[in-house]
């Protein structure tokens, strides 16, 4: 495993839809690897895969519970609001921001094997497996925040 680098705004790969991954390899292997490395270093939570540099529909989260991997994901059923916490990204330092995201969600995809699985998420856990999807589709949490600051901008008000 090795840690990648972590691609900044606005590098036009953060703009891209990424592809659907084909190839259940040892190449994909490594880079769930990697990413998961990555993300860790960074004391992130989630991490895209365009994130490093590749436009491939891969992602990793870790909100403290467990590491969990997702190749090819898809929301398939969304209920309830969230606006709460503020959220932020590895690939756009310094900021935060106000998403209003679903507060429950399901979600599809494979395993590094292609193996089919599906993921019951909520809370946290919920905003972050969309915050990654959206990076997969070449959406940034900046275009959608109701509201984007610096953190310390919000703690003089």
């Amino acid at each position: 495993m090795s840690i990648r680098n972590i691609v900044k705004y606005p590098d036009p790969i953060l703009r891209e839809r990424a592809k659907e991954v084909t190839k259940f390899n040892d190449r994909l292997a490594k880079l769930l690897d990697d990413m998961a490395e990555t993300m860790y270093d960074a004391n992130g939570v989630g991490l895209a895969a365009p994130q490093v540099g590749i436009g491939k529909r891969v992602l990793v989260v870790d909100i403290g519970d467990e590491l969990m991997e997702m190749v090819n994901p898809e929301i398939v059923e969304k209920s309830g609001e969230q606006l709460e916490p503020p959220e932020g990204c590895l690939s756009i330092p310094g900021l935060l921001g106000y998403v209003n995201r679903a507060n429950v969600i399901r979600v599809k995809g494979q395993d590094r094997s292609g193996k089919p699985i599906e993921i019951e998420a909520e809370g946290f856990l919920a905003r972050a497996f969309q915050h990654e999807i959206d990076h997969l589709n070449g959406v940034l949490f900046i275009d959608i925040a109701q509201k984007v600051f610096r953190p310390e901008e919000e703690e003089e008000q």
